[in-house]
């Protein structure tokens, strides 16, 4: 690791541990009711809205990853807080998790979205890690994937909840995000059927002859008609990049990695709006423009791809440059007076919308900050 790579690493991971795990904690969490609050105001105090799945899910995991990556508060008491309200309140009959409770707790929509389970798969492998006794955490795991059966397609992978868009490659991104854990801890021979389906789809059927990975299909996998099915996102150019090169290492598939690398390259060549310094929106399949605003996930996937692919790169020393200015275009988003904060979205004349800082954010930071840290 480069001396200005390790320097933005040790500065976000203080961040992390001095400012934001204990501001989301003391202030993120709901101590009275249980759970997450969704968002938190510019000046640190929540903000009452229907609390969505995935935010209890990534909140989960945010504290768990946090806890390895030294942060000394009670990160075992901030997971075991999340999973006792996520499993009680969310959990329906069949195994599968519902979308959506109001802010008082109660129900408010029982949707079951392939995305949401996928953040569920991700919390129970960070929580099986973390607090191996509370519950068990591999049978809750296999029921979800269980429970998925009816969504699969003749094609292979699933059909999402979305009536308008119930083909996706964004769930199926984090679903195998969600298998990758697992395979980690357990082994059972469903996590590596669903990895190599899934990393399959994504070579054979998201990614398109350029080396794009495209967002929205129809059933047959075939891409969407319309602009809807030109989208290509640089947030999911660099996401899928760091995915496809987990699992190019797990399988020795050197196409894989070829694959990753040309994503990766995409996304620095075409996804980089570089006199703000940070990835956009979404682009087109000919790289042009189609939103030029820029939330923060983006860059945190960006630090990701550039990480773990810089060893293999054909140019090392450029791609941890990319890490490094990565690394400072999320600085921006980090910039707030209260500290521990987030701005979410960034103009194209690069000023910030003013709006409280989405707590969804807060997986997509701690993932960054860890691949960050490993140095790879």
């Amino acid at each position: 690791m480069t001396a200005a790579l390790t320097l933005a690493a040790e500065s976000l991971l203080l961040w992390l541990k001095d400012e934001a795990l204990p501001l989301w904690w003391a202030k993120g969490a709901d101590h009275d009711g249980g759970g997450f609050y969704e968002m938190l105001r510019l000046d640190g105090e929540p903000v009452a809205a229907d609390r969505r799945a995935r935010v209890q899910a990534r909140q989960i995991y945010a504290y768990a990853v946090g806890g390895r990556l030294g942060w000394t508060g009670p990160w075992q008491a901030a997971v075991e807080h999340g999973l006792d309200y996520f499993i009680s309140r969310y959990r329906l009959e069949n195994g599968l998790f519902r979308t959506r409770l109001h802010a008082d707790g109660l129900p408010a929509d029982d949707t079951v979205w392939l995305y949401d389970q996928a953040f569920a798969l991700l919390a129970f492998a960070e929580g099986a890690k973390a607090l191996p006794a509370y519950v068990d955490f591999a049978a809750l795991a296999h029921r979800i994937v269980g429970g998925l059966s009816e969504r699969r397609l003749r094609a292979g992978g699933f059909r999402e909840a979305d009536a308008a868009k119930p083909f996706q490659s964004n769930p199926h991104m984090h679903l195998l995000e969600a298998c990758l854990a697992w395979r980690e801890i357990d082994d059972a021979p469903l996590w590596n059927r669903l990895i190599d389906e899934i990393a399959g789809l994504a070579l054979s059927r998201f990614i398109d002859d350029r080396g794009a990975l495209h967002e929205f299909f129809a059933e047959d996998w075939s891409f969407a008609s319309g602009t809807e099915g030109r989208i290509v996102e640089p947030g999911h150019q660099f996401e899928w990049a760091w995915l496809l090169e987990r699992w190019a290492r797990l399988r020795r598939r050197e196409d894989a990695h070829r694959a990753a690398l040309r994503l990766l390259e995409i996304g620095m060549q075409h996804g980089i709006d570089r006199t703000r310094g940070v990835a956009f929106d979404q682009m087109l399949d000919d790289f042009s423009v189609h939103s030029p605003n820029a939330r923060l996930w983006p860059q945190t996937e960006r630090i990701k791809a550039a990480s773990i692919l810089a060893d293999r790169a054909s140019d090392p020393e450029a791609v941890r440059a990319e890490a490094v200015a990565a690394a400072q275009g999320l600085r921006a988003y980090l910039d707030t007076p209260v500290r521990g904060l987030w701005r979410d979205k960034m103009n194209p004349d690069g000023a910030f919308v003013q709006e409280p800082a989405p707590a969804s954010s807060f997986y997509h930071i701690v993932c960054a900050i860890s691949e960050l840290a490993q140095g790879r």
